[in-house]
C-alpha cells in the first residue's frame, strides 16, 4: 500500500515545520500539510489560557483541558477523512502525551498507511531556535525535547541538531512508498 500519511513528532522548535516545507518540495506527488500550531490557532480565543482549552505556563509547560481534547479528536478525524478520500497528508505534531498521543492517532487512522517520523534536536539547540523565533514561551523547547518521544515507536528518526531540513526531508522521502 502506498503511504497515505507522514506524521512528524518532535518538541517545539525541533525543526518539524522546515522539514514539512522541504517534504512538500521534494515528494513527487502533492501532499497537504497540517500541524498542531494551525490547530491551536484555529481554537476560539476563549480556549486560550483556559483550563478547558490550552494553557502555556511561564516556564514553557503546556497543559490541555477537556474542550481542547474533544476538538483535537474531531480535528484528527477530519485529517484522517481527507487521507481516506485520497489526499496525501503530512502532520507536524507535538506528542505531549508521548505514546498516548501516538495511540490516539493510531486509533483514529486505523487502516491508513502511515510513516511515523521522530524529529529530534538537542534541547540546547532547540532552546536557541526558540529564542530566535520569538513566538514561543521560553522553556517549551527544553521541556518537550525528550518527553514527546517517551514510548513512541517510529519508522524513522531524524536529528536536526546539525542536519538541515532538506537533508532530513530527503531521508524521509526515500522511505515513502
Amino acid at each position: 500500500m502506498a503511504t497515505q500519511m507522514i506524521i512528524l513528532n518532535g518538541g517545539s522548535s525541533s525543526g518539524k515545520s522546515g522539514i514539512v516545507r522541504c517534504l512538500q518540495a521534494v515528494l513527487p506527488d502533492p501532499w497537504l500539510a497540517f500541524g498542531c500550531d494551525s490547530f491551536v490557532d484555529a481554537l476560539p480565543a476563549k480556549l486560550h489560557a483556559s483550563d478547558e482549552g490550552i494553557v502555556f505556563a511561564a516556564d514553557g509547560a503546556v497543559s490541555v483541558g477537556a474542550d481542547f481534547r474533544a476538538l483535537q479528536t474531531a480535528w484528527m478525524e477530519g485529517v484522517a477523512a481527507m487521507a481516506r478520500a485520497g489526499a496525501r497528508v503530512i502532520i507536524d505534531d507535538v506528542f505531549l502525551g508521548g505514546s498516548g498521543s501516538q495511540q490516539s492517532w493510531q486509533k483514529t487512522l486505523g487502516e491508513l498507511d502511515v510513516l511515523w517520523v521522530g524529529v529530534r534536536c538537542e534541547s540546547e539547540v532547540a532552546a536557541g531556535r526558540e529564542v530566535a523565533r520569538g513566538d514561543r514561551v521560553q522553556g517549551m523547547a527544553a521541556l518537550q525535547a525528550d518527553v514527546v518521544h517517551d514510548g513512541v515507536v517510529y519508522d524513522l528518526e531524524v536529528d536536526t541538531t546539525h542536519t538541515e531540513s532538506l537533508v532530513c526531508a530527503r531521508a524521509i522521502a526515500a522511505r515513502v512508498s
